[in-house]
């Protein structure tokens, strides 16, 4: 079980990267990554899957909220969407590879998987796939992470030298979350943290007293946090967690 480095411990870091609220900085996007080295940051990024099977560097499974476009973003291929305009400007949607040519070791990258499946299931695998082949001799500070258990899991067999984490939190029962009701209860507790092999969570930060988090911490796990906005809110969470996730505001 690859530990997680202490790049990740040592700098707050930056949700979707440095943006600016969708301004003139797009999260997960290149204006963003370089505002956050350029900031001595860590970097936080999402990945979706294209077409063709392209790991992309986006949040959202639809186009609609931040580009000129519309619809799945795994219903076009990666050259499409690298032509596709922000509404900040910026022009592409960049592939991992991309990033990481971009990052080149100077900030510690930690990658979330978004769930491919649907309901944190098992029909996984293709993601996974293309973030493996991209990852292929990067040399610098990398951890990857998933909502979905088997993600990780997977992500272990392929990559069994990157350090790897659960996304977790509360699972509130609201509306609009897309996973079901009885599949939010069992992941509620984080009952898949010793299978997948995990050295770190991150937690939602506003559920870090929920028990099931301190029990992982006195077991030696790193306990990182999200989505962190405010001063005040970093002070409540660093009484629990090692390190925060955040946007909206500059973390000394």
């Amino acid at each position: 079980m690859p530990a997680l480095p202490e790049p990740f411990l040592a700098r707050p870091i930056a949700h979707r990267a440095l943006h600016d609220g969708n301004v003139t900085r797009a999260e997960n996007n290149l204006r963003a990554i370089d505002a956050a080295i350029a900031g001595r940051y860590g970097i936080e990024i999402d990945l979706q899957l294209s077409q063709d099977g392209v790991a992309m560097v986006f949040h959202d499974y639809a186009l609609d909220r931040l580009t000129d476009a519309r619809g799945p973003i795994a219903q076009r291929d990666a050259a499409a969407l690298g032509a596709l305009r922000f509404g900040t400007g910026e022009v592409g949607i960049p592939t991992l590879s991309e990033v990481l040519a971009r990052v080149d070791g100077r900030a510690p990258l930690l990658i979330e998987l978004k769930d491919q499946d649907g309901a944190m299931g098992p029909k996984i695998g293709a993601l996974e796939a293309a973030t493996a082949r991209a990852l292929d001799g990067y040399g610098g500070p990398v951890a990857l992470m998933s909502f979905n258990p088997h993600s990780v899991v997977r992500l272990a067999d392929l990559c069994p030298g990157i350090p790897r984490g659960l996304t977790t939190g509360g699972w509130a029962d609201e509306d609009d979350w897309p996973v079901p009701a009885a599949r939010r209860a069992e992941l509620r507790e984080i009952p898949d943290y010793a299978r997948t092999g995990a050295a770190f969570i991150s937690h939602q930060w506003t559920d870090l007293g929920r028990p099931r988090v301190g029990e992982l911490k006195a077991q030696g796990a790193h306990i990182l946090c999200w989505t962190v906005r405010s001063p005040e809110a970093e002070r409540t969470a660093r009484a629990v967690a090692d390190n925060i996730t955040f946007e909206g505001y500059r973390p000394a």
